[in-house]
Formats: C-alpha cells, sequence, structure tokens
C-alpha cells in the first residue's frame, strides 16, 4: 500500500469519508458450519459439530472441544492478523474479512484433523462398521442397541477407522465462511 500524505481539511475530509466507505463495507464474517450444511440424511452439520465439541453425556458421547480449544488457541493471533489484513487490502474490509474467514476455517479444519481424544467406544466403531457393510442403514437407538450387543458378543471391530471425528470426512468438508455487508 501507498502511503499518502494530506494536507488541507477538504483533502483529509475526502480522504476520510473513503475510507470509511471500504471499511463500513463489511459488517462480519461467519465461520464454522453454515446455515444449510447438512448431511445427506438432513442433519444439520452444526448440531452434529455442537454435540461433538460439547458432549452429550445422556447417550454416552464425551465432549471433544475441537472448536472451543481452537478459538481459545488461536483467538489471540486473529486481531493482529486481520489489521495487517486491511492495511495490506487498502482498507477494503469485506476483502479482508474473507481472507481472514478463510484463515479462520482453515483453523478448524486443522482441530478437526488433529483431534484425536477421547478415542471412539467400541459401539461407535461397531456402528462404523455396520454402516460400512450396509450404507443404507440408518443409526437409531435400536441400531446402537444392536451394535452394542454385538460388541458384547466379542465381534470385532477391526477394519474401520477409529479417527475422532471423522466418519465420512463430511463435517470437515462442511466448514466454511460468509462476510456480511452492511
Amino acid at each position: 500500500m501507498s502511503v499518502r500524505s494530506l494536507s488541507g481539511g477538504d483533502k483529509l475530509k475526502t480522504a476520510l469519508a473513503e475510507l470509511s466507505k471500504k471499511i463500513n463495507k463489511a459488517a462480519a464474517v461467519k465461520v464454522g458450519f453454515l446455515e444449510g450444511a447438512r448431511y445427506p440424511d438432513g442433519t444439520p452439520v452444526a448440531m452434529v459439530a455442537a454435540i461433538q465439541n460439547f458432549g452429550a453425556p445422556g447417550v454416552g458421547i464425551p465432549p471433544r472441544p475441537f472448536f472451543s480449544d481452537m478459538i481459545k488457541e488461536k483467538n489471540p493471533e486473529w486481531a493482529p492478523s486481520i489489521g495487517k489484513l486491511l492495511v495490506a487490502n487498502d482498507y477494503d474490509a469485506a476483502k479482508a474479512l474473507d481472507l481472514m474467514g478463510e484463515r479462520i476455517g482453515e483453523d478448524l479444519q486443522q482441530a478437526i484433523i488433529d483431534t484425536d481424544a477421547p478415542a471412539l467406544s467400541k459401539t461407535t466403531l461397531m456402528l462404523r462398521k455396520m454402516r460400512s457393510q450396509d450404507q443404507s442403514l440408518v443409526v437409531s437407538g435400536a441400531t446402537v442397541g444392536e451394535a452394542a450387543a454385538r460388541v458384547a458378543a466379542g465381534e470385532s471391530v477391526g477394519g474401520v477407522s477409529t479417527k475422532v471425528l471423522d466418519d465420512s470426512g463430511h463435517m470437515l468438508n462442511s466448514v466454511g465462511h460468509e462476510v456480511t455487508e452492511t
């Protein structure tokens, strides 16, 4: 960006008005699992991500705070980064927020990839195995019960991915961002 020098009240007023238009062009950036992001069965990705992040103790899903931990870790970097992006993009707020949203989205995807604990239960692994054998399988309370019974009977859960937060890759690929303008 070029350095400008201004003299006189009218030039300063005009330059500030132009800068204000650029900065006010965008109001916010949303990053995460945006409205409309759904699994093939219609389940909202944001709902599944929230359950995974905070857990659902009533049904045996432990918290895996990938999103919360990412925000806690990366948040201090964001304000200085957006400032640098504004300067580098001639104070075009929409462009700076779009670039920042892309970066935060990448941080979120990396958090999903890096999360590896707590390990999946044997029942969850059995459900993965059952779905790999029957892609049309609908997981319900009865299906979970059947998976638990198979595990209790000693059936092997081998041959399926043990990676947490990545049964199908859909959550990882659903991370998005959008800039809202005023």
